[in-house]
């Protein structure tokens, strides 16, 4: 009588060992899938969190550069709209900057002339808030692998970067991310500013510039 039952518990502990597995294996597959899935979303973070530091940085030491031209050979810009080269230089610095996260998961970038809350205009969130005066936004063309100027307007002579009355310049980028599993959905949005104060022009720069208002150049 022993061996059949012997033989029925093995069973039984067979079947019981599969189910276990079955859950357990589920559940930690769930949590690896997770991490995976998080660390991207990281990745992504810290990828814009550095590319607008890089934007930043560049168009902060190029207040003196004055509008961007399209007659130049190569031309500077793209369009004949009206803004600072050092805008276009910003955009050209976060493309040719490696970055962890594909370029076409951005969006838009935005160059904008910084109020005192880090915002473009009035604004004093991103929520709601648009690029139109004193901000030129970018996006990223596929097709030519590069951030093309998309809208807005900056007088370059607007910008002030004399010792004591400086403005500040911010990036904001936006971006999308992709998950790879789909855990918590398909995408979700990923965005961060940088905003620096624009660095000091030469004196005799400033003093040239006294009597076409309060720009840092001619």
């Amino acid at each position: 009588m022993s061996k059949p039952v012997r033989r029925l518990r093995t069973a039984d502990d067979s079947g019981a060992a599969a189910v276990e597995f079955a859950l357990v294996s589920l559940l930690l597959f769930t949590i690896l899938f997770g991490i995976i899935e998080f660390s991207l979303l990281m990745r992504d973070n810290v990828a814009v969190s550095s590319a607008v530091r890089v934007g930043a940085r560049i168009a902060s030491s190029e207040a003196g550069n004055g509008p961007c031209a399209t007659t130049s050979t190569p031309p500077q810009c793209a369009s004949a709209t009206n803004f600072p080269k050092m805008a276009q230089d910003a955009a050209d610095a976060v493309q040719r900057a490696g970055v962890a996260m594909p370029k076409n998961s951005i969006d838009e970038m935005w160059i904008y002339k910084a109020n005192a809350s880090g915002f473009p205009g009035t604004f004093t969130a991103l929520a709601g808030a648009t690029c139109s005066t004193s901000c030129v936004k970018f996006v990223w063309v596929d097709a030519t692998s590069k951030f093309t100027y998309s809208s807005g307007t900056w007088d370059s002579k607007s910008i002030a970067a004399c010792a004591g009355a400086s403005d500040a310049v911010g990036v904001i980028i936006k971006a999308t991310h992709k998950y790879l599993f789909g855990l918590f959905g398909t995408t979700a949005p990923v965005s961060d500013r940088a905003v620096m104060q624009f660095e000091p022009l030469s004196a005799d720069t400033c003093k040239a510039s006294t009597a076409i208002g309060a720009g840092g150049h001619a």
